[in-house]
C-alpha cells in the first residue's frame, strides 16, 4: 500500500474573499477594515456574492441574503463586476506562471489554483514553504490581494490543508504531510467541511454512523464501495489521505459536450402554482441563445432546489423526440419532469440545461406539424429576437411577466437588457 502514498510538493492557492477584496483594492480600501459586500444593492432578497474579511468577524457569511446583513454596521454594498474579476484572476495566474510552467498549473476556479512545485525547489533553492511564501508575497505586492496556500504531498492534502487550516494561520500557509492525517484530517467534522463531500453525501454517511473523516477512514472500504460504488471507495482513500490524481490528469480531462444552461436562485418561496412563470422565462432566454447561435438542442435537463427549511431537490434529463429551439416544446417537456418529481415543497432554485446541440440546418420536421406551420413559428421567433436585440429584452414580454412572481424584467435590467 506504500505505493499509494505519492510524495509531490503541491500548492493549493486561494485568493481570500476574492470579489470583495478586488472591489476594496479598486477603491483604495483595506479589505480587513472595510465593511464591503458584493451584491445587488437594489434587492433585499438578493444573495451576497462575497463579503470583505472585515465582516466575517461579525459572523457575516459569504452567501447570505442582503436583508440578513447586520443593521448596526454601515455596510458598503457594491454590484458585481465579473469582467473586472476575470481580469484580476488572469493577472494572478500570470504571476503563478512566472514560477511554474503551464503543465504544472491547474486553474480550479476563478480564484483558486493548484501548482506542482516538485521540480522547481532545486531550481529556486527553496523549500516548498519558502516558495509558497514568495508566491503569496508576489501576488500581494503586484495586486494588493491576499492569498492563502495549502501545501501537501498530493492534491487532496494540499487542498484540505488550505481549506481547514491556512486561513487561521498568521502567514496564511498550512503544510500537511501524511504524518498529519490522523491528527488533522481525521478530526474534520461535520463531514461537509471535507473537500468532495456535499450535504447530501454527508447525510448518507451520518446515517451509517460516520460523523468524522476518521470514522470513514476506519470503516470497511468494501462496504462503502458496495453502498456508494466507486465514489465510496474514493471516499475511503481520501479519508486516509490518499489521492493518486495529478495536475496533468486534471489538465487533460476530456472536454464535456457543450451545452447551454441557466440557473436562478429565487428570493422567496415558489410553489407549483407560480414557478411556471420562472421556468418559462428562463427557457425563453435559453432559446434566444440557441437561435442566436443557430443551434438546436436534443436533450433537456431540469432541476429544482428546495428551501433550506426542507433541503434536497431533484435533477432529471429527457432526450427529445426532435431537436428544437422552441420554448413551448421545451416547456412541455420540463413540466412532465416537474409533475412527476415535485413534492409540493417550497422552491428556491431552478436549473435548466440544454444539451446535445446541433446546427439548426439539421432541423427535422415534426410529424404532427406542417412545414408551413413550422416556418411560420421560426419567422415569428426570429422577428421577436430581432426586436429584442435592437430595442432591449424588455420591449416584448408575455403578460405573465407583469405579475409579481416574475423576475425577468429585473434580471434583464440588471444585465443590460440587450443580451439576456
Amino acid at each position: 500500500m506504500d505505493d499509494l502514498y505519492i510524495k509531490r510538493n503541491i500548492l493549493c492557492i486561494d485568493l481570500k474573499s476574492f470579489f470583495a477584496s478586488v472591489e476594496c483594492v479598486e477603491r483604495h480600501l483595506d479589505p480587513y477594515t472595510t465593511p464591503l459586500v458584493v451584491c445587488d444593492p437594489t434587492r433585499d432578497g438578493a444573495i451576497t456574492l462575497a463579503v470583505a474579511p472585515y465582516l466575517k468577524q461579525f459572523g457575516v457569511k459569504g452567501r447570505s441574503r442582503v436583508f440578513e446583513l447586520p443593521k448596526n454596521i454601515n455596510i458598503l454594498k457594491v454590484p458585481p463586476r465579473m469582467r473586472l474579476y476575470q481580469q484580476k484572476s488572469k493577472e494572478v495566474i500570470k504571476i503563478y506562471l512566472e514560477y511554474v510552467s503551464s503543465e504544472d498549473l491547474h486553474i480550479y476556479s476563478i480564484d483558486e489554483c493548484f501548482l506542482d512545485i516538485t521540480n522547481y525547489l532545486k531550481l529556486y533553492k527553496k523549500t516548498d514553504y519558502e516558495l509558497a511564501k514568495d508566491i503569496l508575497a508576489r501576488v500581494y505586492d503586484s495586486t494588493g490581494l491576499t492569498a492563502t496556500a495549502g501545501i501537501g504531498p498530493n492534491l487532496l492534502l494540499a487542498k484540505v490543508s488550505m481549506d481547514i487550516e491556512a486561513k487561521h494561520n498568521k502567514d496564511n500557509i498550512a503544510r500537511w504531510t501524511y504524518d498529519d492525517v490522523k491528527e488533522k484530517l481525521w478530526r474534520i467534522t461535520p463531514l461537509s467541511k471535507m473537500w468532495g463531500i456535499g450535504s447530501h453525501m454527508e447525510r448518507n454517511l451520518n446515517a451509517l454512523g460516520l460523523i468524522s473523516v476518521g470514522d470513514i477512514a476506519c470503516y470497511d472500504k468494501e462496504k462503502l464501495k458496495k453502498k456508494f460504488g466507486v465514489m465510496g471507495e474514493q471516499l475511503w482513500f481520501h479519508a486516509n489521505g490518499i489521492d493518486l490524481s495529478k495536475i496533468s490528469d486534471l489538465n487533460n480531462m476530456p472536454v464535456k459536450e457543450k451545452s447551454y444552461s441557466h440557473s436562478q436562485i429565487l428570493f422567496k418561496d415558489y410553489y407549483d402554482y407560480n414557478i411556471n412563470i420562472i421556468i418559462y422565462e428562463m427557457l425563453d432566454v435559453l432559446c434566444r441563445r440557441l437561435r442566436t447561435n443557430k443551434k438546436l438542442c436534443g436533450l433537456i435537463g431540469f432541476g429544482i432546489g428546495y428551501s433550506k427549511s426542507v433541503g434536497g431537490g431533484f435533477y432529471h434529463s429527457n432526450k427529445l423526440a426532435i431537436q428544437t429551439d422552441d420554448a413551448n416544446i421545451l416547456y412541455r417537456e420540463i413540466m412532465h419532469i416537474f409533475t412527476r418529481y415535485y413534492t409540493h415543497a417550497p422552491i428556491r432554485k431552478v436549473s435548466i440545461s440544454l444539451g446535445k446541440l446541433t446546427n439548426n440546418e439539421s432541423r427535422q420536421l415534426d410529424l404532427f406539424e406542417s412545414s408551413e406551420k413550422m416556418e411560420e413559428k421560426i419567422s415569428i421567433n426570429n422577428a421577436i429576437d430581432d426586436i429584442k436585440n435592437r430595442f432591449g429584452a424588455n420591449i416584448l414580454l408575455p403578460a405573465s411577466s407583469l405579475l409579481e412572481d416574475s423576475t425577468i424584467m429585473e434580471r434583464n435590467n440588471k444585465i443590460g437588457g440587450h443580451h439576456a
